[in-house]
């Protein structure tokens, strides 16, 4: 807890700062090097400039040792007061948190520790607030998520995450774009929310006089662009779902979407495999890999298994059967279904029950129920089933894919389909069907959660902890955080 005592006292190092003639909230500073390439490349006796953060501070009388730390890593600084000329005033008001700049010459100290003796000091920005020492206990974890700026100073581990976080998303981005894939961008606000199954957060337009809405998936838009004659399309989005929040899920949430013309759920499958193990190589990482306490082996061929017959397996029911049939078989096992359900609803719920905890190393579920993918071409021969299949991994869902729909009729149909069993989808996307009767050529369509993977591959356990800003419940009082 902040106490007033210590805010109280940095007032007045800025007050006597001010009346000295020194802005306590300096303009640009020049540094000869970041300090990763200082230490790399130390020269003893070479005249040096470095800034960053002030996170220790040892004094001695007249001498004090300080370790300064900017993003790239931590220098030791020494300071002898009655050597620093102008700069005297500014040693003398330092407090850990304070933000700097240092000029001086480097030297090794006696245990060949790499310092710069300070000849002048530049205050950047004073710190009126003392940093937290450590972190511990459920109400840390729980500011740690709302004022992530101190968890990145107080915690390396956490800041080397979202380093590798955007390591990931630059391999991503470049494996596609070696392949021929186009980076775009589709609206963030829709009039008809579409693409995905997903509760939409609702705003208003005031200019068109219309309700919008924030997109839950870019799906119908990337779509729209391969009947415009774009064949290999990619988007790294932020889409949004007005439902739960949990360990992995976040009401904003990034996604991959990739679409191929002249491809189907076979070749999503390869390409899948090939961006995932592209990555894992890319950051460092080896064939085996571990997840909270799960071994993950992501060497080749990957699993594939039959959803239609898991459900079999364990609840005797057919993708054929009727709404009634499903309910009753489930009620048989001692399931509660509610008789409001629709058919559609019942498969989900049925999907629920399957848990993938079991399921640690990289697995394809294939032969979904037709039910549950409007957007997806049904398997050959099998109206029931649709060409599609569920990545997972360390007991999550990575990634979600199939062979696009490209029939409009068909297509319609799904849609008045679904506006029936669930009116609370809304309005059906006449002009996406529009646009499917002008020609889509047959395509395969990809999506992968990137903070499910980053999850992975940083072996974190909860999505806020890959999230820079995760959404949190707002606090009780309002005035909480300016309080501590």
């Amino acid at each position: 807890m902040e106490t007033n005592e210590i805010y109280n006292q940095r007032l007045e190092k800025i007050a006597q700062l001010r009346k000295a003639g020194i802005d306590p909230y300096g303009a640009n500073f020049l540094r000869s090097s970041n300090i990763d390439v200082l230490r790399d490349n130390f020269k003893p006796d070479q005249v040096v400039s470095v800034c960053g953060r002030l996170i220790s501070i040892r004094s001695h009388g007249k001498t004090s040792f300080m370790d300064l730390r900017d993003s790239t890593g931590k220098i030791q600084i020494y300071v002898k007061i009655g050597t620093l000329g102008e700069s005297e005033e500014v040693a003398g008001n330092l407090d850990i948190g304070d933000i700097v700049g240092i000029t001086g010459q480097a030297f090794l100290t006696r245990t060949n520790e790499p310092t710069v003796k300070a000849e002048k000091i530049v205050l950047l920005s004073k710190s009126l607030k003392s940093l937290p020492e450590k972190w511990h206990g459920l109400k840390d974890i729980e500011i740690r998520y709302r004022q992530r700026y101190l968890d990145l100073i107080s915690n390396s581990q956490i800041k080397d995450v979202f380093l590798m976080r955007s390591r990931i998303i630059s391999s991503i981005r470049s494996f596609l774009d070696t392949n021929g894939f186009l980076e775009v961008e589709t609206p963030m606000l829709q009039f008809i929310p579409g693409g995905a199954a997903g509760k939409p957060f609702k705003t208003y337009h005031e200019e068109f006089n219309a309700d919008m809405y924030l997109r839950i998936a870019p799906e119908l838009y990337l779509k729209k662009l391969l009947v415009g004659g774009f064949e290999k399309v990619y988007e790294i989005n932020k889409s949004f779902r007005n439902e739960g929040v949990s360990t992995r899920h976040n009401p904003e949430f990034t996604m991959l979407e990739v679409y191929s013309a002249y491809s189907d759920y076979r070749d999503m499958m390869k390409l899948t495999t090939d961006i995932v193990l592209h990555v894992a190589k890319d950051i460092g990482l080896a064939q085996k890999i571990e997840y909270q306490g799960k071994l993950i082996d992501m060497g080749l061929p990957w699993e594939e298994k039959s959803f239609a017959k898991a459900v079999k397996d364990k609840f005797d029911i057919n993708p054929d059967d009727s709404k009634e049939d499903m309910a009753k078989k489930l009620v048989k096992q001692g399931r509660k279904v509610e008789e409001t359900l629709t058919r559609s609803q019942i498969v989900r719920l049925v999907e629920d029950m399957l848990s993938e905890e079991g399921v640690d190393s990289p697995v394809f579920l294939t032969d979904y129920f037709s039910v549950l993918c409007p957007l997806a071409k049904n398997k050959k021969g099998d109206p029931y089933v649709s060409e599609r299949f569920e990545l997972f991994m360390g007991g999550m869902e990575v990634a979600n894919a199939y062979s696009e729909l490209n029939d409009p009729i068909e297509q319609e149909s799904r849609f008045k389909e679904e506006a029936g069993e669930n009116p609370s989808q809304g309005t059906i996307d006449t002009d996406f069907v529009n646009a499917l009767k002008h020609g889509m050529p047959p395509a395969g369509g990809l999506g992968i959660g990137i903070d499910r993977l980053v999850m992975l591959f940083t072996n974190q356990p909860s999505i806020r902890d890959v999230i820079l800003f995760p959404h949190l419940r707002p606090e009780k009082k309002a005035d909480q955080a300016e309080e501590e």
